[in-house]
């Protein structure tokens, strides 16, 4: 059974009576194990398994669970566990009541929000700009997780002042907007929790123990859900020092709070740590001491075996950190599946998938995209593919697809014509264009009745006057070629006129990176990516994407310098995408993605002030503590092998670093 393998401290919080009981389950200390335990001891006690709700956030966390009692327990005593996450379990209950009941996605449900949206005039003589409804779906979504309980009008007008001159408007769509949800029986996410509350009103679901995983990371609706149930016992488990949500909603007051909210509370502790060694708990609990101590605890270890100390590794420059512990991980012994590089920024983990690939070592990123999926590098490669590959006509349809009216059927028409304009080549197509082609073409159409054919017209390939000679090419004379199709033809065109003459790779990358058409990609993806649902472009938002655009640029400049070969170059940068991201190799994970798990080695990098802890997102409404909280959780994920690291100096924004202050309150580094 599972009760027997486990510690005093388990057993006693598994055993525990019906009541009000908290869990804090430090890192590694058998937080699964305890609760499967508990859910056994229950059943043992001749609790009906449907008397049981198991909530988590994940429904991997559910299954596993449920998986490990079933050896123990027949699957028809397990499957009558009610178990999944806050939403599965809630629709569940839901369509016991009502059958009809249609969960729809966010994206289904914004169409029919905007339906009803655009029924409405803003007529207020403002220069204020109302909404656009795809946000209004966003603040609604947040005023249902944050203050369910209000009333919308005074919540938004409190929160919104600016917009309060259209909150009655608002209010009055939201309202039809929810009757229209009613009539079709949809619902969200939200919905889900919101309507069971409601049901739960009018109808008992007894429960004799609502048990709850990673309790730190609820929010104020999911709390109150479950209080709504008024079970007879409520087991919960988390851990303060592990709460790293609050961007989502998750709050902290919620586990922090429990003793006040319920008098006769119970709280244990499971501090007996069985993932890392004494060295590594050590630094982790010097550390997070300096956050406020909600409940009592402190880790213990052990595991009798030892390894070396943490180790702060310094480095003058990024991104020889970066090639550094590239070269440490090839040289380490580790599986590379037991290797994990985490890290709080995304930038980070640009320079260390690129070093990696460098020493043909494979990785596996998770948490943000990789550095060769982004599409400013997807651009970037398909300009250098235009000449080391010109047949490519994927490059050239991806790159000309940016001109606004320019779809896939054109730009192939138009790569078409350029092949036939230079015999099969497309550089001599743009460049020396053979103009006794005749560029009409027989275009078949289909009627309901058969098929008849027809020609495309030509136009005047002079009538856009553009500066260069570029203006009185053949290929202008495609009628449906735009004018800004025709300015980002010509940039193109200059482009490779003027690689003609330049044989290195870096030569050829200064080409792309000053190209007006590469640029104004750019300049487009900073602005979409700084676009506000409200339809408005945040303007420090804009120049810190063009920052981290540029950041990437110059990686891809910094790398051409070891390649002369313009085509080995362009093979480096084709086939990292394949090779990197192939399910196995070094884990490569934001902080939040290394959340639960575990390996043998682990960098922690970048840890520089205002890097790690991230001070642009404390001074955004984050705090020191909860940055305090992410370096807990990054450097616990360690089992064996701690290595920290940090860099003095970034040669792209020419920025010098300091070492973290967690690196002082571990004490690697002095005053």
């Amino acid at each position: 059974m599972p009760l027997s393998k486990l510690n005093d401290e388990q057993y006693l919080a598994a055993t525990t009576n019906f009541g009000h009981n908290l869990i804090i389950a430090s890192a590694g200390t058998g937080k699964t194990s305890t609760i499967v335990a508990r859910i056994a001891y229950l059943l043992k006690q001749d609790i009906q398994p449907e008397k049981i709700m198991l909530l988590t956030f994940t429904n991997k966390a559910s299954k596993e669970m449920i998986k490990r009692l079933e050896k123990f327990f027949d699957k028809s005593i397990t499957k009558r566990i009610l178990a999944g996450t806050f939403h599965s379990v809630a629709y569940s209950l839901l369509k016991q009541e009502n059958k009809d009941i249609l969960l729809k996605q966010s994206s289904e449900l914004k169409i029919l929000l905007k339906s009803i949206y655009e029924k409405r005039t803003f007529s207020h003589l403002s220069d204020i700009k109302p909404y656009q409804s795809s946000y209004l779906y966003d603040v609604y979504s947040l005023f249902q997780n944050k203050a369910f309980m209000q009333e919308f009008y005074y919540w938004f007008c409190q929160n919104y002042e600016e917009q309060s001159i259209y909150a009655e408007i608002y209010e009055d769509i939201l309202k039809e907007y929810e009757e229209e949800k009613k009539r079709f029986n949809y619902v969200d996410f939200n919905d889900l929790l919101i309507h069971l509350k409601e049901l739960i009103k009018n109808k008992k679901f007894e429960f004799d123990e609502i048990l709850v995983d990673e309790y730190q990371d609820t929010n104020a609706l999911q709390s109150s859900l479950i209080e709504a149930f008024l079970s007879k016992s409520l087991f919960c488990v988390g851990d303060y020092d592990q709460s790293i949500y609050a961007f989502n909603g998750a709050d902290i007051n919620i586990i922090g709070g429990f003793k006040e909210r319920f008098k006769d509370a119970k709280i244990f502790s499971l501090n007996k740590n069985y993932r890392s060694s004494r060295s590594i708990l050590a630094l982790a609990n010097k550390v997070i001491l300096n956050n406020e101590r909600l409940y009592p605890k402190e880790l213990i270890v052990t595991r009798d075996d030892e390894f070396k100390a943490p180790t702060l590794l310094k480095f003058e420059d990024l991104i020889e950190q970066y090639q550094n512990i590239a070269k440490m991980i090839l040289t380490s012994g580790v599986s590379l599946e037991e290797i994990a590089v985490i890290f709080r920024n995304n930038s980070s983990a640009d320079g260390i998938e690129i070093a990696l690939k460098e020493q043909g070592i494979a990785c596996v990123r998770k948490g943000s995209a990789s550095f060769f999926e982004s599409l400013e590098v997807k651009a970037f490669c398909s300009f250098l593919s235009l000449i080391v590959n010109p047949k490519d006509i994927m490059a050239f349809i991806h790159l000309i697809s940016y001109s606004k009216g320019v779809g896939g059927v054109l730009a192939k028409e138009i790569f078409d014509s350029l092949l036939k304009l230079g015999h099969g080549n497309l550089i001599k197509g743009f460049l020396k264009p053979d103009k006794n082609i005749n560029l009409s073409t027989s275009v078949r159409k289909s009627y309901d009745l058969g098929l008849f054919s027809d020609f495309n017209e030509l136009a005047n390939e002079n009538r856009f006057d553009l500066e260069s000679e570029f203006n009185h090419h053949p290929v202008l004379k495609l009628s449906k070629i735009t004018k800004e199709c025709a300015l980002n033809l010509e940039r193109l065109y200059l482009f490779l006129k003027n690689t003609q003459e330049q044989k290195h790779a870096i030569e050829i990358i200064h080409l792309i990176c000053k190209n007006s058409f590469f640029l104004e990609i750019c300049e487009r993806l900073a602005n979409k990516r700084a676009t506000n649902k409200d339809g408005q472009i945040d303007l420090l938002r804009k120049k810190e994407n063009l920052e981290k655009i540029d950041a990437k640029i110059f990686i891809l400049k910094d790398l051409a310098k070891k390649y002369s070969d313009i085509y080995k170059y362009y093979n480096f940068l084709a086939l990292g995408s394949n090779e990197m991201n192939n399910g196995k190799g070094v884990n490569l994970l934001s902080i939040h993605a290394s959340k639960g798990l575990e390996f043998d080695l682990v960098f922690v990098i970048d840890l520089a002030q205002g890097r790690f802890p991230n001070q642009k997102l404390i001074s955004m409404g984050g705090s020191l503590e909860e940055e305090r909280r992410l370096f807990y959780v990054a450097v616990t994920r360690a089992k064996n092998i701690l290595y920290l690291s940090y860099a003095k100096y970034d040669k792209n924004k020419k920025t010098s670093f300091t070492p973290s202050c967690f690196l002082f309150e571990a004490g690697l580094c002095k005053d």
